[in-house]
């Protein structure tokens, strides 16, 4: 499996929201190295909180396997995941996350906290990060623009 290629077309996803105004964050759902979903925030084009890129591509890949369990899946995220998204990745059963770019802010892979090492769950995901200028870059972009 080639993860800096598959967290490429993550960074593809991201774009697309970048040009909707989206905060560029962009995910990817694989198995068998096979791309079963791709996603990107719409959380502001939805006026949806949950409407971040991991769980926008959690829920087409359930619908195009036909079950809720990712068991074996790989996600590829442009950002670390928040609470809410490392709650559902957890959830799904996905097997691996590997994202690109660290969240200082929110995120529980390892930068403020790490839900997928805590213990009382019933499931373990395995986290990389994989360093990806392009990931940071995008968001930094971004939010210059804002600013």
């Amino acid at each position: 499996m080639d993860d800096e290629y598959y967290l490429s077309l993550a960074v593809r996803e991201a774009k697309k929201g970048a040009k909707k105004k989206e905060v560029p964050v962009g995910a990817i759902v694989v198995k068998d190295n096979k791309v079963l979903a791709a996603a990107h925030n719409l959380k502001e084009r939805k006026s949806d909180v949950t409407a971040h890129a991991e769980i926008l591509a959690i829920k087409k890949a359930s619908k195009k396997i036909g079950d809720w369990r990712l068991t074996d899946c790989t996600l590829y995220s442009t950002l670390e995941p928040c609470p809410m998204c490392a709650g559902a990745i957890l959830h799904a059963r996905i097997k691996r996350i590997v994202y690109g770019a660290l969240d200082i802010k929110w995120g529980a892979s390892g930068s403020i906290t790490n839900l997928f090492l805590e213990k009382f769950f019933n499931h373990y995901t395995e986290s990389i990060y994989i360093i990806n200028d392009e990931c940071g870059n995008l968001l930094k972009r971004f939010f210059k623009k804002l600013r």
